[in-house]
């Protein structure tokens, strides 16, 4: 196994290629509804988090540090399943999504049209959260 490779799954599992930057994005998707909450970043030591705790870990490239989803917000993503793409080189998150996915309040972090139409809903307000 290469250094950008991970195994994702015990007993012979899938290969995980994160590339040269160490990095595959990972759409959650809500595991009821079908409803794409958000997309974010996963680094190995993100994947191996969330498959150990249930809950969704990302790398966040701004910030350049692992976080767990809703640990700041309370707005946590129970993960039910992880999925990977043909190529191996993208994750689906299927998750149980408590309160909004978006730092912004709103549901799905896919809350406008690129006309700029709000489609989403706004499910908390953001001030009152993260001050």
């Amino acid at each position: 196994m290469s250094d950008t490779q991970a195994d994702a799954g015990s007993g012979g599992g899938i290969d995980v290629d994160f590339g040269e930057d160490g990095l595959v994005p990972a759409v959650a998707q809500d595991a009821d509804t079908g409803e794409v909450l958000m997309l974010a970043y996963v680094n190995r030591e993100a994947l191996e988090h969330t498959r150990e705790t249930g809950r969704a870990h990302y790398y966040s490239r701004s910030r350049e540090e692992l976080w767990e989803k809703g640990a700041t917000s309370g707005h946590t993503q129970m993960v039910e399943e992880v999925r990977v793409d043909c190529d191996a080189d993208a994750l689906l998150y299927l998750v149980d999504q408590t309160g909004g996915a978006c730092h912004t309040g709103h549901r799905s972090c896919f809350h406008r049209t690129v006309d700029g139409d709000e489609v989403g809903e706004r499910v908390f307000d953001p001030d009152a959260v993260y001050g």
